[in-house]
């Protein structure tokens, strides 16, 4: 079962719970594949070749632009000669990039990014920084140029480098630009690429040139998705996710465990695969006031990967007469705030909880989580201690409106003989029991719900607490007493024990302080423990340990609503006037 489905379940069973115990056990006195035209796709085309490139082989898919054939330059028909020998090539070399959030290595050979290391973030199921890229690919990034019919892979073309040295970026310093250039020995054919990289973002400008060819369409390797780097392998795997946003119709996500191959039709704004707290993204032109016919990609080549249960995603994009493309790529954590910072809608590239949740939950988050903030950077403590102090205040803060709902259970309590009478003398008048009802209420502020929105109040923190330990990467490897990582689930199941037994006491309570119990609600009280116990197991350990504490803190109150309950018993009830 989905982690989001459990919770949604538990949340369902609480309401559940809340409302219907209200109204039915009172307390008782004395829940596209698209066409392959889209992009111009042609199987069996034949590619152009370059020294020390290998044809892509017979059968690969070649991409033309659609609906204007792009051309060879006049008198041309080729882009290359016959194909060099192996002592023509240079041998590949590796090029680093080294800045305070990151250190990326780029090959020669393709100009192909083939490490990306994030300092900032330990890696979870391995010794060693949190990287992107998995093992056994071939490199990511790497470029294909489709002219008509032809498709000239640059993906094992050998590239000169500028700086020789690669790059290294300090705190505080300026953007650095590094260039990888190919020229062809004989034809009049230039393809170079810049990244341009800051150390305080993890994004990284590109431009980009294709000289010496028409109008051609830009392949550009987004890869096989990113590297496992969690301690629980199983539910990071149905986390992983290619996602796109479409021009028209928004944002799309496809779960890796169900994705196929298939020709995603553009135009884009962007394209990333995402794991649980990490992402990998290109957006389309230099910013978002970039954006047009030409500044969009065309759409995705999802095609089989040679790694098991991944898929390989290519990003098409049309180039202009110039031959110039630019785009932006985001390799770094899912941090809401540099997400949305960037524009096109990035921050939906991991989106909290279903579509029509998420007006209601998003605001919750973003107070909630600058509120966890604030307490944490003032407090100084660990993120398990603000977890506590945060729980406790939330009970302090609504106790006047559950002292509120529980004088007006007492109350009911209080009336409850009087709705009895009511409903057994005018059992056969319905109309008559209408009215008496609501004379009932009037004179006596006899509501059956009317204990339930101040206990209401809480799910929604909770609800948005649940999203924030699922999405929130600050959370993230962050110990707390036993618990190694308070985003996943407690290896001990401490947390969840204690969880159940505190929603038992707390019924247990409620229940001594009653001279009847109604036996549907004595089976809740040990049924709902139980599934709740059953549900949170495997929910992460933040929340366990905010939901155990709330139950916990609401003891105290729960006894003194016994205290009261008991005050009641010897007073007279109130009887039924006359009309």
């Amino acid at each position: 079962m989905r982690t989001e489905v459990r919770f949604l379940l538990a949340v369902g069973l609480m309401f559940l719970v809340l409302i219907g115990t209200n109204i039915l056990f009172p307390p008782v006195v004395p829940e596209t594949e698209a066409p392959a035209d889209s992009l111009g796709v042609a199987a069996g085309a034949g590619d152009s070749t370059l020294p020390g490139v290998a044809p892509s082989g017979p059968g690969a898919p070649t991409v033309t632009v659609a609906p204007t054939e792009p051309s060879l330059p006049s008198g041309s028909t080729n882009v290359a000669p016959p194909e060099a020998s192996a002592s023509d090539v240079p041998a590949a070399r590796r090029v680093l990039v080294e800045g305070p959030l990151y250190r990326f290595e780029f090959s020669t050979y393709g100009a192909r990014l083939t490490a990306a290391e994030l300092p900032e973030f330990q890696s979870l199921n391995h010794e060693g920084v949190v990287q992107l890229v998995p093992q056994g690919t071939q490199g990511y990034l790497g470029e294909r140029l489709v002219v008509g019919a032809d498709t000239v892979d640059l993906r094992r073309a050998p590239f000169s480098v500028s700086p020789e040295g690669g790059l290294r970026l300090s705190e505080g310093g300026g953007p650095q630009t590094l260039t990888f250039t190919y020229r062809h020995p004989t034809d009049p054919f230039e393809f170079e690429v810049q990244y341009t990289f800051e150390p305080e973002r993890y994004v990284v400008a590109v431009h980009g040139s294709a000289r010496g060819i028409d109008r051609p369409l830009l392949l550009t390797d987004l890869g096989d998705g990113l590297a496992y780097s969690e301690a629980d392998s199983t539910q990071e795997a149905r986390m992983m996710a290619y996602v796109y946003n479409h021009v028209d119709e928004g944002v799309r996500s496809v779960p890796l465990v169900r994705a196929e191959p298939e020709v995603v039709p553009g135009p884009l704004v962007w394209a990333a695969f995402r794991s649980k707290f990490f992402v990998m993204a290109l957006l389309a032109g230099e910013s978002e006031e970039s954006l047009g016919d030409t500044n969009t990609l065309g759409g995705l080549l999802v095609s089989e990967s040679a790694l098991p249960g991944r898929i390989h995603v290519q990003t098409a994009q049309s180039l202009g007469n110039d031959g110039q493309f630019a785009y932006r790529l985001m390799m770094g954590p899912q941090e809401y705030s540099r997400l949305q910072t960037l524009g096109q809608g990035m921050e939906e590239v991991n989106p909290y909880g279903w579509r029509f949740m998420r007006p209601i939950v998003r605001p919750f988050v973003s107070i909630i989580t600058g509120i966890l903030a604030f307490l944490h950077n003032t407090l100084s403590v660990s993120y398990g201690w603000v977890l506590i102090v945060f729980s406790i205040a939330m009970r302090i803060l609504l106790f006047p409106l559950n002292q509120k709902a529980m004088k007006a259970n007492l109350r009911n309590m209080a009336v409850q003989p009087l709705a009895q009478e009511i409903q057994k003398r005018y059992k056969d008048n319905p109309e008559k029991l209408q009215k008496e009802m609501m004379r009932l209420y009037k004179e006596h502020g006899f509501n059956p719900l009317a204990g339930c929105l101040p206990m209401l109040l809480p799910w929604p923190v909770l609800v948005s607490l649940f999203f924030v330990f699922q999405n929130s990467i600050s959370f993230r490897g962050v110990p707390f007493l036993w618990l190694p990582d308070l985003s996943a689930h407690d290896p001990l199941y401490v947390l969840p024990v204690i969880m159940a037994v505190s929603m038992f006491l707390m019924q247990w309570v409620g229940m001594r302080s009653m001279p009847q119990t109604n036996p549907q609600m004595k089976m809740m009280m040990y049924f709902m423990p139980i599934m709740m116990l059953v549900i949170f197991y495997r929910l992460p350990s933040g929340l366990n340990l905010y939901y155990a504490t709330t139950n916990l803190a609401m003891i105290p109150q729960q006894v003194w609503i016994a205290n009261e309950r008991k005050k009641m018993r010897g007073r007279p009830a109130p009887k039924l006037s006359d009309e």
